[in-house]
């Protein structure tokens, strides 16, 4: 069995390209220049008709981790239960305040949808991760957190990634933002190490978000042919 890889992508057409080229699981978003924005209702509908592979879909308004105000907060609780009956695999979301998890919005959020959740990369801007992992932990739905390892090399990264891995299973597993990383990006085709990968810029003609999803891009990730 191999790597097991998720995709961002934007649009149907993108979902396809990604599900041809291997994608197990797709990320979908809008307006990736900004990090990834919760898409249009018609949008998920359309790559829920266009794909097998299951899709999970980003929570966020603004292009920032602040939950923000009430009134913003009740906005993506909204959109999270309206997108969570679609047919979702799951939501992703991350919301941090005065650089720790934003437990109130955050659970406040996932108690109106019947999904699992990814804490994304909000996670990389916290303080204390050992203190994240343990806050998380405690949050139902929550399944898995995407992080890069924070600094250093790929070595230094991996082993970060594996003593959080260990801190947070069985309840969250540990899904690792590759990004452009020759090092990181080798190790996808194996399968003797104990995360599953995510991709953007990675699968994409050319290597930046305006770039489209190349299934061929996403096959080479995926069977190791950088």
């Amino acid at each position: 069995m191999g790597r097991i890889l998720e995709v961002i992508v934007t649009s149907a057409e993108e979902a396809r390209e990604a599900e041809a080229g291997g994608a197990d699981r797709l990320e979908l978003v809008r307006d990736l220049a900004s990090g990834g924005l919760t898409p249009p209702v018609g949008v998920v509908q359309e790559v829920l008709e266009s794909v097998r592979i299951p899709v999970r879909v980003m929570i966020r308004e603004e292009p920032s981790m602040l939950a923000g105000p009430p009134s913003d907060v009740r906005k993506l609780r909204s959109s999270a239960a309206e997108l969570s009956r679609l047919g979702i695999d799951g939501v992703v979301l991350g919301f941090i305040i005065g650089g720790r998890v934003d437990l109130e919005a955050t659970r406040y959020i996932l108690e109106a949808v019947d999904v699992p959740a990814t804490f994304h990369r909000a996670f990389d801007e916290i303080s204390d991760a050992a203190q994240a992992i343990e806050d998380l932990k405690e949050v139902p739905r929550i399944d898995r957190i995407l992080t890069s390892g924070g600094p250093g090399s790929w070595l230094e990264r991996r082993a970060r990634l594996l003593r959080w891995a260990e801190q947070s299973r069985p309840k969250i597993e540990i899904l690792v933002a590759a990004g452009l990383c020759p090092d990181v990006l080798a190790e996808l085709p194996r399968d003797t190490l104990e995360f599953e990968f995510h991709v953007g810029r990675a699968a994409r003609n050319p290597h930046q978000v305006w770039g489209k999803v190349d299934s061929q891009y996403v096959a080479s990730l995926k069977n190791g042919h950088r």
